[in-house]
């Protein structure tokens, strides 16, 4: 079994793509550098390397394929590669034009340790504008034979070739060439719904002005209509340029994402490197199902796709070639990240906006603390409003005092009512809580410092019951403000407390996204000078229920809420890759050791205040992933299985049971805290290791 630390551990793998020098017409010069660059790339871990269409001939040759001393130099230098390929340890595909029953045909050539292993043909002959294909070659489907004499035997030959990894179960690998991706139908997706997940374009691919552009939508679209990763490599320098120029541009996109991307225009030799999540293809293959479907329908195409199974060593890479987000729901990239801020906006108007109407009701009732969710649902209420043409008066928000409620809290309550110009009232929760005290004969109805669960739900249930009863009396319905981080950790009081409402705008968006939509409004400016102070004095509060008083007279709450639950930046980190991907444990932790590891390394959202840029250790995350394990999957998911309607708002997904979420109630944890257990003894012994930044590929 490969070490925690190592990349191959947690169903990743290293791919590469080349972009070498060639000459034209020089074999052996361009078999060269394939050997040169195949070594840097396997010398960095990568375990296949992908090389341009041509490469061993180079593209523009013209003519000159039709000349038998070019060719048979091409077929000396593809048996020259394979033997150096012998102490190589990665997959090579290289571009090679190949004599076969009678015609040449434009190939793809898969070579592993000293053997070549299969040729694939190139489908689609582009014969238009400056292309003159059809000129030289022949098409993959006028070849007869599913074999080619290459070396004294016989190879696969067709387009319906998959290369299996066996030691890295996921990988298997499909190839194509350049043409083939601009068609309808792309040989790669018939392999894809084969089985294949990692998707290969050779391409020779001259450039025009705007075609880099519309070569990476290609290649981002079809690895997401795919569910696969999608590599492509480009002819570069050396190429003729006698009408054409190139770019060398390389490309590695995963699921509709670019995780790599070459310099255009360069003029030395270069390798992009990146690593591919198989287990997140996989997950995403098996839940949805229309590419199940779609298996279904090309069953007859499919089932006749030739596998060569392929045992590459797996090296042991500990350095990690993809950007791993420390928020998942929140984009680090100022310009996306506003458009979806809007759009979550957007959503939780239009979800709120369609109650109301169905409802037949102009008034909503809101309960307002001064923290952050309140604050996020109060502000789509009064803006819900505008978009209905209502007064915003018809937001009757009510702050409720109790027995540990801060000033500074309910100062913030009270500022932000009156900023937001909705209908503003307090009631004192304090009498009518001490009364259920001193009828269920609890102690602290008579004064005495007993602060139970009993003690804290009294008063979260006050709130509520006063919130409905409050609806009943103005024929209004409850805005429910409990968000999507804490209905995954079970942080709210069942049935009449904050877990209930009429409909909760805030269902499925998580404590961090939260943060970026508060920060979001502030930078707008519409609400106003005013409500932007508050709204920055409610973001620089510590997260607290304010149920249990506090032992001095300092006013500040004695209940933090993540020093009990655990940040809300590695929750929500846990939430999204155990719920979206459903990840083991270990891998989660080894995802977010990347991400959390050193606050100095990988990109910040804009905007997030220097004390809030964290590092947290190995063990910190193990601690809160226990947590967040415990609480997820053994004792919350009655809550959520009665929560109340409310709009899905992010593909990371909701936790409704109408929804995204279906789950008993009576599950147990065990097997998840197992393997966590696994895995906090196996790498134990490796903290020091990791905290003094061996990981680092510098290193």
């Amino acid at each position: 079994m490969q070490p925690f630390f190592s990349i191959y551990r947690h169903h990743l793998a290293r791919l590469a793509v080349a972009i070498p020098a060639v000459r034209i017409a020089e074999p052996v010069f361009n078999a060269e550098r394939t050997i040169a660059l195949a070594r840097r790339a396997a010398a960095e871990g990568a375990i296949l390397v992908l090389f341009p269409e041509l490469g061993i001939s180079a593209y523009s040759n013209d003519d000159l394929f039709q000349q038998s001393t070019l060719l048979d130099a091409v077929e000396q230098a593809l048996l020259t590669i394979a033997a150096a390929a012998n102490d190589i340890n990665a997959l090579l595909l290289v571009g090679a034009p190949l004599r076969h029953e009678g015609r040449l045909f434009n190939c793809a050539v898969a070579i592993y340790r000293g053997q070549i292993i299969g040729v694939t043909p190139k489908s689609y002959l582009p014969n238009y504008r400056e292309f003159y294909e059809k000129r030289y070659f022949a098409a993959a489907r006028d070849a007869i034979g599913d074999t080619i004499q290459l070396a004294g035997q016989n190879v696969p030959f067709g387009t319906d070739v998959i290369y299996d990894v066996t030691t890295l179960p996921g990988l298997a690998v499909h190839v194509e060439i350049c043409e083939d991706l601009w068609t309808p139908l792309p040989p790669s997706t018939f392999a894809a719904l084969a089985g294949a997940t990692i998707l290969c374009n050779l391409s020779a691919s001259n450039v025009t002005i705007g075609k880099a552009d519309y070569r990476r939508a290609l290649c981002m679209n079809q690895s997401a209509r795919t569910l696969a990763a999608y590599l492509y490599s480009a002819a570069g320098p050396g190429e003729s340029t006698t009408d054409l120029a190139w770019d060398g541009h390389a490309l590695i996109c995963e699921n509709g994402e670019l995780l790599a991307e070459s310099q255009r225009f360069y003029d030395e030799e270069q390798i992009i490197l990146a690593d591919v999540d198989l287990e997140r293809l996989l997950q995403e293959r098996a839940r949805q199902t229309s590419f199940s479907d779609s298996i279904g329908d090309h069953r007859s195409h499919v089932r006749h796709m030739r596998r060569i199974p392929l045992a590459i060593t797996l090296p042991v890479v500990t350095d990690l070639r993809r950007s791993v987000a420390r928020f998942p729901f929140v984009p680090n990239d100022p310009a996306t990240r506003d458009e979806r801020c809007y759009e979550a906006y957007n959503i939780q108007m239009h979800g709120l906006m369609q109650r109301m109407r169905s409802a037949g009701v102009e008034k909503v009732v809101i309960g307002v603390s001064g923290g952050l969710d309140s604050t996020q649902a109060l502000i789509v209420a009064a803006r819900t409003m505008d978009r209905l043409g209502l007064p915003r008066q018809n937001v009757l928000a009510y702050t409720m005092p109790g027995f540990a409620t801060s000033s500074q809290t309910r100062r913030n309550a009270h500022a932000l009512m009156t900023a937001l110009g909705v209908s503003a009232h307090e009631i004192d929760i304090r009498p009518s809580a001490l009364q259920m005290l001193r009828d269920l004969g609890h102690p602290a109805g008579e004064g005495a410092a007993v602060y139970d669960v009993t003690f804290e739900n009294v008063q979260a249930g006050e709130r509520t019951s006063h919130l409905f009863r409050l609806a009943n009396y103005h024929n209004a319905i409850v805005v429910g403000t409990g968000d999507l981080s804490e209905l995954a950790l079970g942080w709210c009081t069942y049935g009449v407390g904050d877990q209930m409402a009429h409909y909760n705008v805030n269902a499925s968006v998580p404590k961090t996204l939260i943060q970026h939509l508060i920060r979001y409004v502030i930078r707008s400016g519409e609400l106003g000078d005013e409500a932007n102070r508050v709204l920055e004095a409610i973001l620089a509060t510590e997260i607290s229920p304010e149920l249990v008083p506090a032992s001095s007279s300092d006013d500040k709450p004695t209940q933090r809420t993540e020093e009990m639950i655990g940040p809300y930046v590695l929750q929500d980190f846990n939430l999204y890759y155990i719920t979206r991907y459903g990840f083991r444990p270990g891998k989660v932790a080894f995802l977010a050791m990347h991400a959390w590891g050193d606050a100095d390394v990988g990109a910040w959202p804009e905007g997030l205040p220097a004390n809030e840029r964290r590092t947290y250790d190995l063990p910190t995350i193990l601690h809160w992933l226990r947590v967040f394990l415990f609480r997820f999957f053994q004792i919350s998911q009655f809550k959520r299985s009665a929560m109340p309607n409310g709009p899905k708002v992010g593909s990371g997904g909701s936790l409704s049971p109408r929804g995204d979420w279906r789950a008993p109630s009576d599950a147990r944890a065990t097997v998840w805290l197992a393997e966590l257990d696994q895995v906090v003894a196996e790498v134990k012994k490796d903290w020091d290791r990791w905290n003094s930044g061996l990981h680092r590929s510098d290193a």
